[in-house]
């Protein structure tokens, strides 16, 4: 059994394990709040654009906005990993890292699967074993739109300029605090509906139909770039707020085990003074 100083000493370093867990958690907290919010404002629009998109995506004509919609033989692949810049937020980095190589080694197998990350940690592990074109961790210290826009620029120019056939999202969808949801999403070339899902005779084209797609198709990927960021952002934050919860506990029940490990060794130490200082006295007596 380790001596009550041992057991003293194991018992101030969880507590202030604890202290920091839960510090975490709170902030956390307040974080996830403002990030849910957001995301939550933002969904409807958001999908109701790429609904839209969609519905017009079936009856492009190649020359305008029809670029984007160009099913191509797919040799050549880049998958966008979304995570964060920062670990102690359980599972959440580490599933899509696994998502994204099982695609490089599934669904793509065979073909030219090349890596986008946004965060620190996907490009941290990616970067070890395959081919990074290039790292957006930055865009978490400003995480407006604008920014996440240059990027969808640029994803959208190495499509049409044929660089890539086909470009996936893996990002962590927000459902709640404790649940977020792995999501593979194609964003390049745009998905067209279902047959009896279109509804594009519905539309009246004003001022003309090029110039109406033209803009909207842009926007729509930029929107749905920015929602995938977004929603990942969020998850993070519910991610790491589970995880010092889950942390915060396991120490209090650490710190409880010790504390009765620490009164048992206390109580023998006591009890084996007494029985020595009652020997000596009958010694003496004798």
């Amino acid at each position: 059994m380790p001596n009550l100083k041992e057991i003293r000493n194991r018992i101030s370093s969880v507590k202030s394990t604890m202290q920091i867990t839960s510090a975490m958690k709170m902030v956390s907290a307040a974080k996830l709040k403002k990030a849910q919010d957001a995301i939550t404002a933002m969904r409807p629009y958001a999908n109701k654009l790429t609904e839209l998109l969609q519905n017009l995506s079936g009856s492009l004509d190649g020359d305008v906005g029809g670029k984007f919609a160009d099913n191509r033989e797919v040799k050549k692949v880049l998958v966008v990993a979304i995570t964060s810049n920062r670990g102690l937020c359980g599972a959440f980095n580490s599933n899509i890292i696994k998502q994204s190589v099982s695609l490089y080694h599934g669904q793509y197998g065979g073909k030219q699967v090349d890596f986008m990350t946004i965060g620190k940690k996907g490009n941290d592990i990616l970067s070890k074993k395959f081919t990074i074109v290039s790292n957006h961790s930055g865009v978490y210290d400003h995480l407006t739109f604008e920014n996440v826009a240059e990027i969808a620029e640029n994803l959208m120019l190495r499509f049409t300029e044929g660089e890539y056939d086909r470009i996936e999202l893996v990002y962590n969808k927000f459902k709640n605090a404790a649940t977020q949801i792995v999501m593979t999403e194609q964003f390049l070339p745009i998905v067209a509906p279902e047959e009896d899902a279109s509804n594009s005779g519905d539309y009246i084209f004003e001022p003309s139909k090029p110039e109406i797609v033209e803009q909207l198709i842009p926007k729509s990927l930029k929107t749905q770039l920015y929602k995938a960021v977004r929603d990942s952002f969020a998850s993070e934050h519910g991610a790491r707020m589970t995880a010092m919860h889950k942390a915060t506990d396991n120490a209090a029940e650490l710190r409880d085990q010790l504390t009765l490990t620490y009164n048992k060794a206390r109580q023998a130490a006591i009890t084996n003074e007494i029985l020595e200082i009652v020997g000596g006295a009958e010694a003496l007596n004798n």
